[in-house]
């Protein structure tokens, strides 16, 4: 039987992150979450957690616009 080959992450940085990505760790700070997803990645989120950020910079992205 084969093993299951494990993916090899590249650590976070978070100086080196992209500003269009910044507010998903910026949410990922807000709910409590960003211990983990730079531990595990952001693949140890549920659903429920993903769905959250996600939720939540569509919201932000939108306030900005329509503030402009």
């Amino acid at each position: 039987m084969e093993e299951k080959k494990k993916k090899k992450r590249k650590p976070i940085v978070l100086e080196e992150i992209k500003p269009e990505e910044k507010l998903k760790y910026e949410i990922a700070v807000e709910l409590g979450l960003l211990d983990r997803v730079l531990r595990d990645g952001w693949g140890a989120l549920s659903a429920k957690e993903t769905g959250r950020i996600g939720g939540l910079v569509t919201r932000r992205k939108r306030e900005t616009k329509e503030g402009e």
